[in-house]
């Protein structure tokens, strides 16, 4: 009952700000646009499309809120007074009143807003789906962003995701690609995430191991988090000043370097999501700001550190073998690794599938950023998977969301970006450290310890094992052939302490003359 009047309340939502009339108005046929005619008799839809588009997803709740940013990215794919509106939710979502938000704090700290805080701004500076940020001082005289969730979020972000389960499982049942697609493991893993957006301890943690991770590249700046002062409900960080993303015409009266903008934030990714696994997943342009501090000037300032995506070692070096074997426009080696990873069934045709993909990619190839749009390469990726029977992966969703945030956000900095030229060179030279010489010796250092700790033990664990053995009797012929398998085992593990005594050594002087060549 609590689905179908949810469902009640999103088909009146869309009713009262005239989204049908919104998407079928694109619709040339005659019987369709009489029919939109009946069906906005007696409704007011005075206000411009993108306006009740916008309210619409603001009254729906912070799920719809998520999809409305996803969507202002991408104005290659839709009219611009709509991608202008939607761009609103990125930051200027409507706040909960200053009171609520002190008395949030208040319940937060326990003890008077008065006792933390030397001053406290009452209006917000920025207001999400999620939370809301208030500037503030500390004592000290700090000066401190203070991020305040939203009340009530739980409640309801339960309630839609119980409703998109249940919408996934019949989708599973009803349509012919519904398997494949895993709508319920997507749920899921959209379900971990909003979750770990409302846990704002866990997003302090992430933008903690975010600053560590960019310390040194001089690309990216992240606040540091005052961890006394982090709870699950607010959180308290360095403040950080610059100038919003979207504010071109501000960065290029400061003399930024906007082409060079483009290209550092494709630097960016690619080391957070190859390097270290570890990638900011929510990059829209309300949580990104430059610095025009001399100190720091054309630098990134990343903020709001709730939707993190991780990559395991085997996820990287298949994303990276794939994206290398696109920019070679090798597509045998992507068709080969869609069978290698499981993706597609094992007796599919490797040249039938490369056949098709290439037909996808290779139209797109050398083209500036502007005339690539991602958006139709995956829809046609998407088609052309049907004919293979392409299992999603759901730990990939958030790295096609940010994907597609890059997209766009590269779009509005430079339109002649060429991604592919960008991207190569920095991918090759991630692979030649993982397979090449600098690999072996950084797996080698971090394997030494581990086998450093077990050689001096395999004697007493070997003597151990053959002691627990019963010993049959002298003339018996188990006897002989126990004294011949230990016979052979002793070779084998004299052969084992030989080896290993080798890899040891091999590292060692491989780190010897690394140091000497440095």
């Amino acid at each position: 009952m609590r689905h179908l009047a949810r469902l009640i309340v999103i088909a009146w939502t869309m009713l009262r700000f005239g989204l049908d009339e919104l998407a079928l108005s694109g619709f040339r046929q005659r019987w369709v646009r009489l029919l939109v005619r009946l069906m906005t008799i007696g409704r007011q839809l005075d206000a411009p499309r993108g306006v009740r588009l916008r309210m619409a997803l603001e009254r729906l709740g912070p799920i719809f809120v998520k999809f409305g940013q996803v969507l202002s990215t991408r104005r290659d794919l839709l009219p611009p007074d709509l991608s202008d509106e939607l761009a609103r939710l990125q930051d200027d979502v409507p706040p909960f009143p200053a009171a609520q938000a002190r008395a949030l704090v208040e319940k937060a700290y326990g003890r008077p807003i008065e006792a933390i805080f030397a001053s406290f701004e009452a209006e917000p500076v920025a207001s999400a789906s999620i939370a809301q940020v208030h500037f503030a001082t500390l004592k000290n005289g700090r000066e401190v962003a203070v991020k305040v969730l939203r009340p009530g979020m739980l409640p309801v972000i339960d309630d839609d995701l119980r409703l998109l389960r249940t919408l996934a499982i019949w989708v599973e049942r009803l349509f012919a690609d519904g398997r494949r697609l895993k709508p319920r493991e997507v749920v899921a893993e959209f379900d971990g995430y909003l979750h770990d957006e409302l846990d704002l301890v866990r997003e302090a943690a992430n933008g903690a191991q975010l600053r560590r991770n960019m310390d040194g590249l001089n690309l990216v700046m992240v606040p540091e988090m005052v961890w006394d002062l982090c709870t699950s409900t607010v959180i308290v960080m360095e403040r950080m000043h610059g100038v919003p993303i979207s504010q071109m015409d501000r960065l290029r009266e400061a003399g930024v370097d906007i082409p060079k903008l483009a290209r550092d934030g494709v630097t960016i990714f690619f080391t957070q999501v190859f390097r270290d696994g570890f990638f900011h997943a929510d990059m829209h342009p309300g949580n990104i700001q430059v610095s025009l501090d001399p100190r720091t000037f054309g630098r990134y300032i990343a903020l709001d550190f709730g939707i993190i995506g991780t990559l395991t070692e085997v996820d990287k070096d298949y994303l990276a073998q794939n994206f290398i074997a696109f920019f070679r426009r090798d597509y045998k080696r992507v068709a080969e690794l869609h069978v290698e990873s499981g993706w597609v069934p094992a007796d599919t045709r490797i040249e039938a599938l490369e056949g098709a993909i290439r037909a996808v990619c290779e139209p797109h190839f050398d083209r500036p950023l502007k005339d690539i749009s991602l958006g139709q390469v995956l829809m046609r990726l998407f088609q052309t998977s049907r004919r293979f029977n392409v299992e999603i992966q759901p730990q990939l969703v958030l790295l096609q969301k940010t994907l597609l945030n890059i997209e766009g956000l590269g779009r509005q900095l430079d339109p002649e970006l060429d991604l592919w030229t960008t991207a190569k060179p920095f991918l090759e030279r991630w692979m030649n450290e993982q397979v090449g010489w600098r690999g072996l010796v950084a797996r080698l250092e971090k394997e030494a310890p581990h086998y450093a700790r077990l050689l001096p033990e395999l004697p007493r664990l070997v003597h151990q094992a053959l002691a627990a053995q019963a010993r049959p009797p002298a003339d018996s012929p188990a006897l002989l052939a126990l004294l011949a398998e230990q016979r052979a085992t002793r070779r084998l593990l004299q052969g084992i302490l030989w080896a290993a005594a080798g890899f040891v050594l091999g590292a060692v002087v491989v780190r010897v003359l690394t140091h000497a060549a440095g």
